[in-house]
Order: structure tokens, then C-alpha cells, then sequence
């Protein structure tokens, strides 16, 4: 007997164009937050601007490479950026691509630095009518996700 079958709950495939389609809406939704000035980037911009007004948050992204697994200070501030999420009802992502996510985004205010894009936080803009469909595809990719006990799910994004 599997955890969803004694907690009555339906297992939702992973199939990939369910995950396609999630990386897909990220993409979407990067781009257009960015554009709209509602993109904050970076581990403490992210935790100061969390602390400051949580309620504006709208999304989270993690992301991560393989040679960033080894860093136990990066994986503390994930995992406290984590449960604030949790906490605040942020629905939050793990992305395994920083190049992909890199090259989604461009260089920073600062070219001459590299960009820190391990948190990216997804503000609601002051416009009361803005309403993403990329940002409600995640968060129903999101609930999903947390029917079958994947609190963060990871996001492949597209090619």
C-alpha cells in the first residue's frame, strides 16, 4: 500500500509533458516578471524582501547546479527560505539549471559581477488586475506536487 492509497489521495503521473509544461510556464513567467519589474534575485535580497512584506510574495524559485550541492551555507538559506515558504503559503521550485536560468534573465544591474540567481522571488506587481496564467499553471503544477507529498518539486526548463 503506497502513502496516497492510505491517505485516499490520487498519485498525479509525472509524466513529461506535465513537467514540460511547468518548465515551460516558468519560462513564461520569468520573463514576463522581469518585464513587469517584479523579479527580486539573489539569497539575502530574497530572505530581506521576504522578512519585509511576505504577503507580496507570489512565487519562489531555487535554483541549483551540482557543484552548488556541496555548499552547506547555501543549503541552510535554501532550506529557512524553504520553510518561510511553507509558513507564508508561498508555492515554491527547484530548478537543477542556473546557465538555463541565467541565460532566461540576462546580466544583472552590475555586469562586471556575476548575478546570484540561487533565489528568485516572483513579486505580486501593484496592479490589481495582473493575472498571469504561467503563475496559476505553476501553482496548480505546485498543489499537485504537494498531493503526492513533493513539497518542492523540481522544474526542467525548456531547450
Amino acid at each position: 500500500m503506497t502513502l496516497e492509497e492510505v491517505h485516499g489521495q490520487e498519485p498525479v503521473p509525472e509524466t513529461g509533458d506535465r513537467m514540460q509544461g511547468a518548465g515551460k510556464a516558468l519560462h513564461e513567467l520569468l520573463v514576463s516578471a522581469q518585464r513587469r519589474s517584479c523579479l527580486t534575485a539573489g539569497v539575502y535580497e530574497s530572505a530581506k524582501l521576504m522578512n519585509v512584506d511576505p504577503d507580496n510574495v507570489a512565487f519562489c524559485v531555487l535554483a541549483m547546479d551540482e557543484e552548488d550541492e556541496g555548499d552547506i551555507a547555501l543549503q541552510i538559506h535554501f532550506t529557512l527560505i524553504q520553510a518561510f515558504c511553507c509558513e507564508n503559503d508561498i508555492d515554491i521550485v527547484r530548478l537543477n539549471d542556473t546557465p538555463k536560468l541565467a541565460k532566461i534573465l540576462g546580466p544583472g544591474e552590475d555586469a562586471s559581477e556575476p548575478r546570484d540567481l540561487h533565489c528568485i522571488l516572483i513579486m505580486n506587481p501593484n496592479e490589481d488586475t495582473w493575472k498571469d496564467p504561467a503563475l496559476e499553471k505553476l501553482n496548480l503544477f505546485c498543489e499537485e506536487s504537494r498531493k503526492v507529498n513533493d513539497w518542492v518539486p523540481t522544474i526542467t526548463l525548456p531547450e
